[in-house]
C-alpha cells in the first residue's frame, strides 16, 4: 500500500505543475500590480516603479518569472508579494487553517448526514420519509450557496435581535476580544462556526445523500445480500457489515471528487460571513493582481485535493476486502 501510496503521489505531481504554470500565465496577463502605485497623487518616481517592478519579477519575461517562482518553492519561497510586509508563507498556512476548520467540519456534518439520509431513504424506499428527503435534497441543490449562506446570515440576526442575546455569531471567524480560557475561546469558536457549517454542508450534503440512496439501493438488490439474508443472519448484521460498507465506496469517491468545490464554496461562505481565512485572501490577491499569493493559495488547496484522494483510495480497500493495492 506505501508503494501505490507513493505512485500515486509522484503521478500527481506533473498535474499540480501543470495546473500552477496555466494559472500563473492567467493571473500574470490580467495586469501589473504596480499600476495601482501609478495612480497615486503624486506618483512615485520613474526609479520606484522600476525597482518594485524588479522585486516582483514583472521585468522578467513570463516563463523566467515562473521558473523563479517554481525555484523559490523548492527553497521554501513563497516569492514576493505586491504587499511587501506581507510574509506570503506564514499568512497563507494561517489562513488555510481557519478555511480548513470550516471545510472540515461542514464535509464531516454533510456526509454524517447523506449517509443516515440516503441509507433510510433506500430502505424505506418510496415511503413519505423517502419522497420528503428527495424534496429536501432536490430543494438545497437548487439553491446558490451564497443565497443560502445570506439567509442563514440574516436568520441569525433576527434570532439575536429578538431574544436580546446572542445566540448566532453572524460576522467573524471568532470574537475579537474573549474573556477566560480555553473552554472559552472553544465555545466562542464553535460558536461562530455553527451558520458557515450549516451553509456550506446544506449544499454537499443534499447531493451526496441522493448519491448515497443510490448506491444502497444498488447494493441491496444485489446477490450477496440476498444470500446473507437466506443464510439467516440478521438484518441490522447484514446492513452494516456487508450491504453499508459496500454502499460506502461511491460516497467517498464523490466526497474526494467535491474537495475543491467545497473550499470553493468556502470562498462565498467565509465572505458573505466575513472570516478571514484563505477566500478573503485569495480575492484580495486577485484584485491587487498579488501573483505570488494567488499561486501560493493554489499550491496549498492543490495539495489537500490530491492528498484527500488519494486517503480516499487508500479506504477503498478498507471498506471492501476484494480490493488490494500491491
Amino acid at each position: 500500500m506505501l508503494a501505490y501510496a507513493l505512485r500515486r503521489v509522484a503521478a500527481s505531481i506533473p498535474v499540480i505543475l501543470a495546473a500552477t504554470f496555466v494559472v500563473f500565465i492567467l493571473v500574470s496577463l490580467t495586469g501589473n500590480p504596480v499600476d495601482r502605485l501609478r495612480l497615486l497623487d503624486p506618483p512615485p518616481p520613474p526609479e520606484v516603479l522600476a525597482a518594485e517592478e524588479h522585486r516582483l519579477f514583472i521585468d522578467q519575461p513570463l516563463l523566467t518569472r515562473y521558473w523563479l517562482w517554481l525555484s523559490g518553492i523548492l527553497r521554501g519561497d513563497f516569492g514576493p508579494s505586491a504587499d511587501q510586509y506581507l510574509q506570503i508563507g506564514p499568512e497563507v498556512f494561517s489562513r488555510f487553517a481557519v478555511t480548513f476548520r470550516l471545510v472540515l467540519l461542514a464535509m464531516l456534518v454533510a456526509l454524517v448526514l447523506a449517509v443516515i439520509v440516503g441509507v433510510i431513504s433506500a430502505v424505506r424506499q418510496y415511503t413519505v420519509i423517502d419522497y420528503t428527503s428527495t424534496f429536501f435534497g432536490f430543494l438545497f441543490l437548487a439553491m446558490p450557496s451564497f443565497w443560502l449562506a445570506v439567509l442563514l446570515k440574516e436568520g441569525g440576526v433576527f434570532a439575536n435581535n429578538n431574544l436580546g442575546a446572542t445566540v448566532f455569531y453572524t460576522v467573524g471567524e471568532s470574537s475579537v476580544v474573549v474573556e477566560g480560557g480555553f473552554l472559552e475561546r472553544f465555545l466562542d469558536g464553535l460558536g461562530h462556526l455553527i451558520l458557515p457549517t450549516i451553509a456550506l454542508a446544506l449544499i454537499s450534503f443534499a447531493s451526496w445523500s441522493r448519491y448515497q440512496r443510490a448506491s444502497m439501493l444498488e447494493v441491496l438488490n444485489s446477490d450477496y445480500v440476498r444470500l446473507a439474508r437466506a443464510k439467516g443472519l440478521r438484518w441490522r448484521k447484514v446492513m452494516t457489515r456487508h450491504a453499508l460498507r459496500t454502499a460506502l465506496i461511491p460516497l467517498v469517491t464523490i466526497t474526494a471528487l467535491d474537495l475543491a468545490n467545497i473550499i470553493g464554496g468556502a470562498v462565498v461562505t467565509e465572505t458573505v460571513f466575513q472570516w478571514r481565512g484563505a477566500g478573503r485572501l485569495l480575492l484580495d490577491a486577485i484584485r491587487a493582481r498579488d501573483v505570488h499569493v494567488v499561486m501560493a493559495w493554489l499550491l496549498v488547496a492543490s495539495v489537500a485535493v490530491v492528498l484527500f484522494n488519494l486517503l480516499a483510495d487508500l479506504l477503498y480497500a478498507k471498506l471492501d476486502p476484494r480490493i488490494r493495492y500491491d
